[in-house]
């Protein structure tokens, strides 16, 4: 069973942005919740990348489109400079193209900026506690863009993974991380890891997202 933040170790976030309206509405929300805590907003990206290391908050809310540094670099430079937490994107841009760059770049989350302010808060918790966040209306978009990638390679098999790698499968197609799924397993995450490497050669997938998506479109969940 996946535990609960207690209220008297709230998770911490930082949200790098650059309107500052929309930082201010967000650190206003996050003041009426015992269980996530803002502890830091800039709207610069370099800023924002030094308040990480300094910080080293649970989860950062990030910006896609940014002048100067965008949300891509910011979240490569974050990793570079030995950021480990959690990264969800924040934006307006419902683009097929964006959604599946940042995925894949290592974003552990895609939030579009008009959804309701009960469901970022709900979405945020579910990302502090280690799991995948997408807005609801972009699952769809992200299974039909698996569809049109797997129209020339090989379909992936299922019948090709060990009994383990399927049930990390079904791990990852709850959104679980590495870390979780470890935990959930009893298994370390280094093995969790390089289980998770070897599902993806064998199914031919490129990100632990792309088999997420394909797990929950074939019915692999159970």
């Amino acid at each position: 069973m996946m535990s609960q933040i207690p209220h008297d170790t709230p998770a911490t976030l930082l949200l790098i942005d650059d309107h500052p309206l929309l930082r201010r509405g967000v650190a206003q929300l996050l003041e009426l919740e015992d269980d996530l805590q803002l502890v830091g907003e800039t709207g610069h990206p370099e800023e924002g990348i030094r308040l990480a290391v300094t910080l080293e908050p649970d989860l950062i809310l990030l910006d896609l489109n940014m002048p100067h540094v965008d949300g891509l670099e910011t979240l490569r430079r974050l990793r570079e400079n030995g950021f480990s937490g959690r990264v969800v994107m924040f934006t307006v841009s419902d683009h097929e193209e964006d959604v599946v760059a940042a995925l894949r770049t290592g974003a552990d989350g895609y939030l579009l900026k008009d959804m309701e302010p009960e469901d970022m808060v709900r979405q945020l918790r579910q990302a502090a506690l280690g799991r995948m966040v997408i807005s609801e209306s972009l699952t769809a978009l992200l299974a039909e863009a698996l569809r049109n990638q797997r129209s020339t390679p090989a379909a992936p098999d299922i019948h090709s993974l060990t009994q383990r790698e399927r049930e990390i499968l079904q791990q990852l197609a709850a959104g679980l991380s590495n870390k979780l799924i470890a935990r959930k397993l009893d298994i370390t995450e280094g093995t969790v890891k390089v289980h998770v490497k070897h599902l993806l050669k064998k199914l031919n997938l490129r990100s632990r997202v792309e088999a997420a998506v394909w797990a929950v479109q074939s019915g692999i969940t159970h």
